[in-house]
Parts: structure tokens; C-alpha cells; sequence
């Protein structure tokens, strides 16, 4: 299955995308959150959707896409994943998965304009693949992992790097700006996406290609980054995990090039659809 959520920001509807139709399932009583995944939601969807075919209204396709996850209750990056971008940063490549925490309040439609934040000089693009966590999740063993997953779905890290590196070193600064999580356009459920170590993804600045890269170059594969992070904190049906990016963000760039607004992110990854976002200045 493909799950979207639409509707103006703070009131998202639950759908269901169909080959290239988008169904609404508000009727359902269900939003895409922690107790929906803890409780077998998606079989529970699955046989609401047979049952109901032919009846599911059509969302326009011009309707707002939000997050297709409802606020999970933490989303977890993995910085430097990829040799090529830890190399690009200057930074050795890390002999165990480096952990930040991205605040829930960044999260974004696939489609909305990310905002370049108050006093930023260095906003900066991440593609990502991300995954969603199914059941609560602790001390699992690699072997185990793939049991955990719900889906997968686009994201876009969007960074600050001056808050990021130089404003005291803590990461999570640089990555929790309002707007700057992106995801969607769907979550797809693993049997949608194929082999999770097989997939391009990409990303484009103002139509330039920035980004190009291959799951298969992970540093740390998804069972590995599930098994591992589980070790130190609890994973809740509905968290999102997000693997990290390829080579080509602007703070690699020679010289680094920054977001600024008007520019224009397009970004995607195999089976798991596209995003447009446009950088808006902040005006509060």
C-alpha cells in the first residue's frame, strides 16, 4: 500500500494512492499515527480499502499533501552514511552510525515551501531515504529488523550548517528550523519499495543536478541502523528513522553554496515518488 495524508497543515485527512489515483479514507476514523501502526492499522486499512472499493472518494489532485505520517513521537537522522558525503564534510567516515534528533515540529508536505530561517546564512539540502517504525521497538537484533519496518518514504534533511556546526556543535540546532523535514510524497509499504539496498535517489537545485547517489553505498545498512539505534532508546510505532544522504550538498561544494529565496528543490527516490519545495524568506 501507498498512504498520503491531505489537507490544510494541522488537519490532514488520511488517503490511499492506487496506481495514480488518490482515494480519501477519512471514514476509516483513523489518522496515520502511533496508535495505528501499534495496532495492526495497516491490515485494518487493507480490509477497509477491499471492502469499500469502488466507494472511496477521489482526492483532487490538487488538494495539499501533508506528512504522510501523523507527529511521530521523534525522528531519528543518521548523520555521514554515505563515505562520499562524510569525505565532502571533511570528516572521517564513522565507525559506528552517528545519531542526531530532528524536532517533530520541522515536518512538512512534500509540496510545501520551506522556510529559510531568522539570522541563516548557511541553509543546505539533504536527500534521504527514511523509514517508519511499525511496533515498539527495543534491543532488537539484526536479524529482526526488517519485522520492525511499516515503510519507507522521501525526505528532505534540510540543514542549517552555521547552527549545525559552529553554534556549539549540537546537530539537532542545525536540523529542527520549522519546515525543514519534508516528507512524503507517500509512504510506501516495503513490498511497494523492493530492494531497500537498490534505489537511486536524487536531488536537483533550480533544475541542476546537486545530488545522485545509490542505497547500495549505505555505510551502515537499515537492519544494522534499526539494531543499533534500538540499543539506546525505545523506537514507538509511527518514529521515523532517516539513513542520511549521498555526496553533493551545498556545504561540499567548492565554494559551499547556500539556499536562498526563490531557489527551487526538486528531490526523489525509486519507487517512492518526488518532491518540489520553494525557499521562502522568513518573515516573522
Amino acid at each position: 500500500m501507498k498512504l498520503f495524508r491531505h489537507g490544510p497543515a494541522g488537519h490532514e485527512k488520511p488517503g490511499i494512492l492506487q496506481g495514480d489515483q488518490r482515494y480519501d479514507v477519512a471514514t476509516f476514523g483513523e489518522d496515520y499515527n502511533e496508535a495505528f501502526f501499534e495496532n495492526d492499522g495497516l491490515e485494518r486499512l487493507a480490509e477497509f480499502v477491499a471492502a469499500n472499493a469502488g466507494n472511496l472518494p477521489v482526492v483532487a489532485a490538487t488538494e495539499r499533501l501533508g506528512p504522510p505520517v501523523a507527529r511521530p513521537s521523534k525522528i531519528i537522522c543518521i548523520g555521514l552514511n554515505y563515505t562520499d558525503h562524510a569525505r565532502e564534510m571533511g570528516l572521517t567516515p564513522p565507525t559506528e552510525p552517528v545519531i542526531f534528533l530532528k524536532a517533530t515540529t520541522a515536518m512538512a508536505g512534500p509540496f510545501d515551501d520551506i522556510v529559510i530561517p531568522k539570522n541563516s546564512v548557511k541553509t543546505d539540502w539533504e536527500v534521504e531515504l527514511a523509514l517508519v517504525i511499525g511496533k515498539r521497538a527495543s534491543y532488537v537484533k539484526e536479524a529482526d529488523a526488517a519485522d520492525y519496518i511499516a515503510g519507507y518514504l522521501l525526505h528532505n534533511d534540510v540543514s542549517e550548517r552555521e547552527f549545525q556546526m559552529e553554534r556549539g556543535g549540537t546537530w539537532t540546532k542545525g536540523k529542527s528550523c520549522d519546515t525543514f523535514a519534508p516528507l512524503g510524497p507517500f509512504l510506501a509499504t516495503p513490498d511497494e519499495v523492493g530492494d531497500v539496498n537498490n534505489l537511486r535517489l536524487w536531488l536537483t537545485v533550480n533544475g541542476e543536478q546537486m545530488q545522485d547517489g545509490h542505497t547500495a553505498n549505505l555505510i551502515f545498512d537499515i537492519p544494522f541502523i534499526i539494531a543499533y539505534v534500538s540499543q539506546f532508546m525505545t523506537l514507538l510505532p509511527g518514529d521515523i528513522i532517516s539513513t542520511g544522504s549521498p555526496a553533493g550538498v551545498g556545504s561540499g561544494l567548492k565554494p559551499p553554496t547556500y539556499l536562498k529565496p526563490g531557489d527551487v528543490l526538486e528531490l526523489g527516490i525509486d519507487n517512492l515518488g518526488s518532491s518540489r519545495q520553494v525557499l521562502k524568506a522568513y518573515a516573522g
